[in-house]
């Protein structure tokens, strides 16, 4: 009796209670959700990593770490999950738009944007009374009916595209021809010189106090660049780091596993493996080892920045009273990124070194285009498989932070190891402001139903599973796919990342993916793959196009996107040239002529 009589204490302090003449209105909390860009299993200090990232610390202290909490490979498909509690193939993202590939473009599931049928967080909230704000990477459309202030949000600050400079209102030269910021659904206008992290959390803070006299309780999405390509920071950041890595990934592997297993995150003994495509720290030549450690220096500064201002936004909440009443959630989008530009085809280091200062000493200041490639992406994710774009876990397990600090029904400093997912965070919230869950219909018309659990219950006890273990959970981008059942996972990478085949391994026990248990259990092998099969057939997943490949679409993308319009813009000049210089050559030939007949 006492056990539920505390239960039901619990629960009636995580929701909203009716007033009575007695009892005064609890106020519902304020949400505010912290979406790193590209960040590592093991980079959070709390999650085992060495970088400093004393705030988002101190939320994990204050609240539950997930261990075994999932996303998509890469960025818009995650997004897509995260607003709308839908998987990305009914929300409109099954590919993203840098890495579709043209016979997919535009079929249902397609769209590469949010589209009609599902509704987002901003939607949902802003119905049950909420403020709505959003700042930074939006990424899930660029047209005025698919930017936020269309899709649920009163004010936005938003950048449509997958990454731009972090100093400047410039683009990632090598796949846009601008940098596409919008405040409101109108061009924004950005400060000559600032810095990503700082602008995006000064905006927010603006938002929150612009509608403070409102009463309302508020959302603020903030979603940082931090720390996609280019990876760019301060110089004091980046000389706190100097020399850091120059041990190179292989001993940032170690000492991360080591991390992991202290912090809790991972289970003692974990085995560790990495990707092929990764060389030996030693094989690799003295500059090349120079480069590689400072790269990953600014990366290190770029997250710490990051973290600094999500502490400046916590200090403002304490100053304004709101920080014991707000939820707050943090996540990366996907692993680490591996790619590399100076590491592609011959025209993308061309264009890095054409466009981009790409000297060792200029590396993350501005005019740089850095980036850590494949050997400290593996690291960063340690002791997982894999980084961005894979199906292993280092690509779609990252860290996941949920904390109410002033609420005594909520765990401090815990860990919950149960499967979670990326499309668990919208009920999850809906059910802490007191709103009724999404279950297909909203503002009178049919929408896609969120298929994510609430996450409450985990809160309250790290213990509790929040997933039925018999209901298989499917994946797929770009290829690579995944059948989520229980502590099992069946999972296959197309090239450069695998060889198509399908494996199977137990990521509770073996979360570093070590031993395929395809031959020891094949029955259980074969009814995942079926299982993997109907979610594909229920959702439209299309195949991939023959000798497909993620990082050649990208560029292939990029080719069309760029340089054909940039050609057929010049080719009026060009055409004026070739006219001039076959004048040119025939005033030659005609005099030659002369000169022979005199």
């Amino acid at each position: 009796m006492k056990k539920a009589i505390a239960l039901l204490l619990g629960v009636a302090l995580c929701l909203p209670v009716a007033a009575t003449a007695q009892q005064p209105v609890k106020k519902r909390p304020n949400f505010v959700i912290l979406l790193a860009d590209d960040w590592g299993f093991s980079d959070v200090g709390a999650f085992g990593g060495e970088m400093a990232t004393p705030n988002l610390d101190a939320l994990a202290a204050n609240g539950v770490r997930f261990s075994n909490f999932h996303v998509a490979g890469s960025c818009s498909p995650t997004r897509a999950m995260l607003q709308t509690g839908v998987i990305n193939h009914r929300a409109g993202l099954g590919n993203m738009p840098e890495t579709i590939p043209p016979e997919h473009l535009g079929r249902p599931g397609y769209e590469t944007h949010l589209n009609n049928r599902v509704v987002t967080i901003g939607d949902l909230l802003r119905a049950q009374g909420y403020r709505t704000y959003l700042t930074g990477k939006w990424h899930l459309g660029h047209t005025p009916d698919t930017l936020p202030t269309a899709r649920g949000y009163d004010r936005a600050l938003a950048l449509s595209q997958s990454g731009a400079d972090n100093f400047e209102n410039k683009p990632n030269l090598l796949l846009y021809d601008r940098a596409d910021w919008t405040e409101d659904g109108k061009p924004a206008h950005l400060p000559e010189r600032f810095y990503s992290s700082t602008l995006i959390v000064d905006r927010m803070i603006g938002y929150i106090d612009g509608g403070r006299a409102s009463g309302k309780p508020f959302l603020a999405s903030i979603n940082f660049l931090a720390n996609h390509i280019p990876v760019q920071a301060s110089d004091a950041d980046i000389a706190a780091y100097k020399g850091r890595y120059d041990a190179g990934w292989t001993a940032l592997r170690e000492a991360r596993r080591a991390g992991a297993i202290a912090k809790g995150v991972m289970p003692a003994g974990v085995h560790m493996v990495t990707m092929g495509t990764t060389k030996d720290w030693s094989a690799i030549t003295p500059k090349e080892r120079e480069q590689r450690a400072g790269a990953m220096a600014v990366y290190a500064a770029m997250a710490t920045a990051m973290d600094r201002e999500v502490g400046r936004l916590i200090a403002h909440l304490k100053a304004s009273g709101e920080y014991e009443n707000t939820v707050f959630v943090f996540l990366s989008d996907n692993g680490a990124e591996a790619t590399d530009p100076m590491e592609m085809t011959w025209m993308s280091r061309w264009n890095a070194r054409f466009l981009y200062d790409q000297s060792i000493a200029q590396q993350g200041r501005p005019g740089s285009l850095t980036a850590i490639g494949a050997g400290f992406a593996s690291a960063a994710s340690s002791p997982l498989r894999g980084y961005k774009f894979t199906a292993n876990e280092g690509g779609l397990r990252v860290p996941l932070i949920l904390a109410w600090p002033g609420n005594p029904a909520f765990q401090k400093n815990r860990v919950a190891g149960t499967f979670a997912h990326v499309t668990d965070i919208v009920p999850t919230l809906l059910a802490l402001a007191g709103a009724p869950p999404q279950e297909g219909h909203f503002a009178g018309r049919t929408v896609e139903p969120v298929i994510g659990s609430d996450l409450t219950p985990a809160l309250r006890d790290p213990a509790a599973a929040v997933h039925d273990p018999d209901r298989p959970f499917g994946y797929e981008l770009s290829g690579n796919a995944v059948l989520f059942k229980g502590d099992y996972k069946l999972v296959k990478n197309l090239p450069p990342y695998g060889d198509g085949r399908w494996r199977l391994y137990d990521i509770v026990r073996d979360p570093g993916e070590t031993t395929d248990l395809s031959g020891q259990e094949q029955a259980r092998y074969a009814a995942m793959q079926a299982d993997y099969a109907a979610f594909a057939k229920a959702n439209g997943v299309l195949p991939m196009p023959e000798g497909y490949t993620a990082p050649k679409q990208i560029f292939e993308n990029a080719f069309h996107t760029l340089l054909v319009p940039r050609l057929l813009a010049a080719a009026p000049y060009l055409a004026g040239i070739a006219a001039l210089f076959a004048a040119l050559i025939m005033w030659v030939r005609r005099r030659r002529k002369a000169g022979a007949q005199a």
